[in-house]
Parts: C-alpha cells; structure tokens; sequence
C-alpha cells in the first residue's frame, strides 16, 4: 500500500472528520474524495489527507456551497499558487445567494407573524384569518 502513511480504514476516517461512514461513500461516489485503494480483504484504507478534505467538505457544506460547488471549491484549492480572486467572487456570490433567502426567511416571517397575530385561537375554522389566507383566490 504505497502512499498511505497512517492508513485507516472507513470507520476510523468518518470518525476522525466528522461524517458518516455512508457519506464517506457518498463523497467518494460524487468525486469529492479521490477513490479508495483496498486491502486484499476488500475493505477501504485511506490516508491521513483524506481527513482534511472531508472536513473542508463538511466546513464547506455548512456554509451553504453545493457538492458541485464543493468540488469546484476542492479544485480550486489544489493550486494554492493561483490567485485568490476566483476563491472570493465564488464566496462573494454565495454570500449573495445566502442574503437573497434571509430576505425571502424575513418576508415568509413577517407573513406568518401577521397572520399569527390576526388568529384569535378560538372559534369557528370558517373565521380563521390563517385558513382564510390560506385559500384565498389570487385575483
């Protein structure tokens, strides 16, 4: 097995980067982690770098990128002589996308909060103004 310095099997990498074992998998199908080299027995052994890519994976993932962005984002880090602007309009337009639905959470909130606010809690489902709302007619 060369080029595993401190091969580990799956259970041990999940553990070490914070995942599951079947999204280990899943990230290996998707091509965000390289293919695994197997023991004779067939298990997967991977090596010590496998850990830092699974939690930029997660760290990145938690921040809202697509796995498609995500491996954009992994390739993109594989030349870390290149300039940095590419890195940040991809950031930048994540930001973007992340404050477009703040705005579109804000708008549903201050809906849902009228509508609370209008409910009396009690009475005839007929009168309910969240109901009423609800199967409003767009005119």
């Amino acid at each position: 097995m060369k080029g595993l310095v401190a091969a580990m099997k799956i259970g041990e990498l999940a553990q070490r980067s914070g995942v599951g074992i079947d999204t280990v998998r899943f990230y290996e199908r998707q091509g965000l982690l390289p293919k695994a080299q197997r023991l004779e027995s067939g298990y997967r052994v991977y090596a010590a770098g496998d850990v830092k890519r699974l939690r930029f994976v997660r760290r990145a993932k938690a921040l809202g990128f697509t796995l498609p962005q995500i491996g954009d984002l992994l390739a993109l880090s594989d030349h870390r002589d290149d300039d940095m602007a590419t890195l940040k309009r991809v950031a930048s337009e994540k930001l973007v996308d992340v404050e477009s639905k703040l705005a579109e959470l804000e708008r549903m909130r201050a809906g849902l909060q009228a509508l609370v606010v209008a409910c009396p809690g009690h009475g005839a489902l007929a009168q309910c103004p969240i109901l009423n709302a609800l199967s409003e007619d767009d005119a």
